[in-house]
């Protein structure tokens, strides 16, 4: 074997996870080498072109706080910005951003290439070395050895990946590119246990060919709100998606080729994602719904590429063209590329720290599809975290855990590692007991700080991030202190159908009420200086659910405490007299390090933990004596 250069952190994989992976440790000062099949396709939105949505908006934020880069490469490469759930509570308020898919790639590229401590090499690796339980490195398919004192898988779809188009199918990890069977090979034979996990895509269609008179056009908000605290404003020109929908004969085409479809065949094994299903799925599961959206999204500024998000399939290209050409606006369409669907290799997320460190080797890190995700924000962020972690262990320091209260990208990590997965991972806000904590807005509050300790956030950042919070002590103080006398607002609180006051009442009870707005107080008490809209809304929040999110706080509190409380790493618990050997294997399975994780295990019971309680307190007791 040639041996060629020793990193800190070999980082395998240059997807969503990998680019954050690799940033990460590359800033937090470690020799970092990140290997791609190629060079190319770094950063590829192998998907479709958006980044952000419904509760991966907020990961995408929390990415940004902790001094990431997926939010600010959004910004540079974002062609449509819209805020999703305005009508329903800012807790579940999310950014969605369209993205130029070109634009993204060559922008993360350029934030790889210029990163100190980073390199970047083309090369397919086929085996993780590993000695006495501890990563020593990596070793390529041309026999080349390099050293890392931690590694991080980031494979995404390619182990072992298996593209089907109708029953047809060929080894690839993307459509276009290899596959890696070599690392598959070398996880298992390091003791991990992996299945089979399934994802998909829609065609792609010529814009030449797009009746759009025929569609919805929806446009983004105006002026577009970035995704990353550092951004003062978008700068590329922004352009509408366009909607229409499926239809009686649309599913027509699709029920009488089921039998040519790897799903319903039998060929497609594994198990697909659950809240994005394809089409035909769709058409099966739903079928008293008499059409399904489709939403056509442009790949770009540069290209008449559109991407036909909602009917993500498998079929045989014959019946693609005819169930696309069966909808409104898209009679004449031409398919650029076909749809498929992709099956691949995962590892079971259970037999991973919340360090997302495998148990069973040292050093070696998983972040991505890897555990069991699907989502380009859920990579992310767990890349993210992977390369603090890295970092963490090589500098001798303890890692950096976010707790359910905390981040989202805690609730990720906490059930993928507590809970597992037998199906593609999805972050919902419904997923998170504290989304009131949690919000959009307040990403920066939650976890700036931490960014900043572990030397990943830069100093401007910081800087700005302090002054803000100064700004809105003293905007909240104000508040609280500033009094309008009846005769003053009275009639403006009439005109807004709420009661009027008696007597004098300070702002911060008047922005209590449902019907007013901060924009209102201002009208008639403005901030001794101009303050941002994000600063504006946030104070707002805070004042208007300050009742629900002090109880939210109390609630989780009693989570940390349960969480403070560690089990002992080496502890046997079929010897605790009352637990059930089901409850014991599940234990057994996980390994949870403490009392709230061991709680969150499914079907472990209350009873269950009160006996290990016990367990612990009398261990405790014997090792004192």
């Amino acid at each position: 074997m040639i041996r060629d250069s020793q990193y800190d952190v070999i980082v395998i994989g240059a997807g969503h996870a990998g680019c954050e992976a690799a940033l990460t440790a590359a800033r937090m000062g470690m020799a970092t080498c990140m290997f791609t099949m190629n060079l190319d396709t770094i950063a590829q939105m192998s998907c479709n072109p958006a980044i952000g949505g419904l509760a991966k908006g907020h990961l995408v934020r929390e990415i940004d706080a902790l001094g990431g880069e997926m939010a600010k490469n959004t910004d540079r490469a974002g062609i449509q910005f819209r805020m999703l759930n305005r009508s329903k509570g800012p807790a579940v308020w999310s950014l969605r951003a369209q993205a130029d898919r070109v634009l993204y790639r060559l922008s993360m590229r350029k934030a790889l290439e210029s990163q100190k401590n980073l390199s970047i090499k083309q090369a397919l690796i086929e085996k993780i070395i590993v000695e006495d339980g501890e990563v020593m490195g990596v070793s390529t398919s041309l026999g080349i050895f390099y050293g890392a004192r931690a590694v991080i898988v980031t494979t995404g779809t390619f182990l072992k990946g298996l593209i089907h188009i109708g029953l047809d199918n060929y080894p690839s990890g993307r459509a276009g590119e290899f596959p890696s069977v070599g690392l598959s090979d070398s996880l298992r034979e390091l003791g991990l246990k992996m299945g089979r996990l399934k994802t998909g895509t829609p065609p792609r269609l010529d814009a030449h060919t797009i009746d759009f008179s025929k569609t919805a056009p929806q446009y983004g908000d105006e002026p577009p709100l970035p995704f990353s605290y550092s951004t003062e404003r978008i700068t590329n020109p922004q352009l509408p998606c366009y909607i229409t929908y499926t239809n009686s004969e649309t599913h027509r085409i699709i029920r009488e080729n089921l039998d040519r479809s790897p799903l319903y065949s039998g060929r497609i094994k594994s198990i697909g994602p659950r809240y994005c299903p394809s089409v035909e799925d769709k058409v099966v599961r739903f079928s008293e719904r008499e059409r399904h959206q489709v939403f056509l999204e442009p790949e770009g500024l540069d290209t008449k590429e559109y991407y036909a998000n909602g009917i993500s399939t498998s079929l045989p290209y014959d019946v693609q063209v005819r169930l696309v050409r069966s909808i409104p606006g898209l009679e004449e369409a031409e398919i650029m590329r076909p749809a498929y669907a992709i099956e691949y290799d995962f590892v079971y997320p259970t037999q991973v720290k919340h360090s997302l460190e495998t148990k069973g080797v040292k050093g070696l890190f998983l972040a991505g599809q890897i555990n069991g995700t699907s989502g380009y924000e859920e990579a992310a962020a767990q890349g993210l975290m992977a390369g603090i972690n890295a970092a963490l262990k090589i500098k001798g320091e303890a890692p950096l855990v976010l707790g359910r209260h905390e981040a989202y990208t805690g609730v990720l990590i906490d059930d993928l590692v507590t809970k597992g997965t037998n199906e593609p991972y999805r972050m919902f806000t419904s997923r998170a007991e504290y989304r009131l904590l949690l919000r959009h807005d307040n990403a920066d509050s939650r976890l700036m700080e931490k960014g900043y300790r572990i030397g990943l956030l830069d100093e401007s950042s910081y800087k700005r991030f302090c002054e803000k919070k100064k700004l809105m002590g003293r905007e909240s103080s104000r508040l609280k202190s500033t009094r309008l006398k009846p005769s003053v607002i009275n009639g403006a609180l009439v005109a807004l159908n709420t009661a009027p006051i008696k007597e004098d009442a300070a702002l911060e009870q008047l922005l209590k009420r449902p019907e007013v707005g901060y924009d209102f107080i201002k009208r008639f008490s403005p901030p001794e200086k101009p303050l941002s809209e994000d600063v504006c809304r946030e104070i707002e929040i805070q004042i208007k659910y300050n009742g629900y999110i002090l109880r939210q706080i109390e609630t989780a509190e009693k989570l940390k405490r349960m969480d403070e409380k560690r089990i002992p790493e080496g502890i046997d618990y079929s010897s605790i007299s009352g637990l059930s050997k089901e409850i014991v294997l599940k234990l057994e399975e996980v390994r949870p390090a403490n009392i709230g994780q061991a709680s969150r295990v499914p079907g472990v019971t209350p009873a269950a933990i009160s006996l290990l309680l016990v367990a612990i307190e009398k261990g405790r007791r014997a090792v004192k004596s």
